[in-house]
């Protein structure tokens, strides 16, 4: 590695401490989308499997995920993030300090049966290059679970129409507070998976989503939006997936 190479890196991961930093944690509407995004994908998961997560931050969904795969391989770049899920991770979890474009170049081919990308793709510089790296180390029956944020979600159109934001696809500030490069919808998500060379078996959104992240985790603490008005939003986001919060796609290489 040059010079050049190395102050990036330095860069890179400075500017990863300083997006952790801006976490906002014990959020109760992260913690429901990461448990519906894991109950999404369980069907496609077996104890047989290798696997590997890009991203921990909180570990929600690496909690959940890890009891359904034979050992689960975790990058972290944050410093802070990677110590936590050393501490105090799943007993088959095993922890990588390393920026993913590092990490994956070095893995050998072929050796991960499911590969998660998580809140990832719209944060990075080149998604497709990830996306690329990533199918490169897919197993012959290997599947990659992808999650992004969704620019047509019900909440974004009604701030929209509220003039809070100029345009569906403008960052926001929280969209830049949180080191977000990108809006997708689906039709820019499937288009960087397809540009990947990856086969999509299945796509589609996670819940429903009618109002900001700051009020549903107020509508949850005070138990207005209960377990049975998330079930129905969630079971909505099938009829309605361009409608909700999180776009997700399974894909094979």
């Amino acid at each position: 590695m040059d010079d050049m190479d190395k102050k990036q890196d330095t860069d890179d991961f400075e500017s990863l401490e300083k997006v952790g930093a801006t976490y906002t944690k014990g959020s109760p509407q992260d913690r429901v989308i990461r448990e519906l995004i894991v109950r999404t994908f369980a069907p496609y998961l077996n104890t047989a499997m290798r696997g590997l997560q890009l991203g921990f931050a909180e570990g929600v969904d690496t909690t959940l995920l890890a009891p359904l795969v034979a050992r689960l391989d975790i990058v972290e770049g944050n410093r802070a993030f990677y110590e936590a899920g050393r501490q105090s991770g799943p007993d088959n979890a095993v922890f990588h300090h390393a920026l993913f474009e590092d990490f994956l170049p070095a893995q050998p081919e072929g050796v991960y049966d499911a590969l998660f990308i998580i809140y990832v793709l719209e944060h990075v510089q080149d998604p497709v290059a990830l996306l690329t790296m990533a199918r490169r180390l897919l197993s012959p029956s290997g599947r990659l679970f992808l999650v992004v944020p969704n620019a047509r979600a019900l909440s974004r159109q009604l701030a929209l129409r509220m003039d809070l934001i100029s345009d569906l696809f403008a960052l926001t500030p929280h969209d830049l507070e949180h080191g977000h490069r990108r809006v997708y919808d689906r039709d820019t998500f499937l288009r960087d998976i397809e540009s990947a060379a990856l086969s999509v078996i299945d796509h589609g959104g996670v819940m429903l989503k009618i109002l900001a992240d700051f009020q549903l985790d107020t509508l949850i603490r005070q138990e207005i939006l209960g377990p049975e008005q998330i079930e129905g939003l969630y079971k909505l986001g099938f009829d309605y997936p361009d409608l909700c919060g999180s776009l997700y796609a399974v894909c094979e290489g």
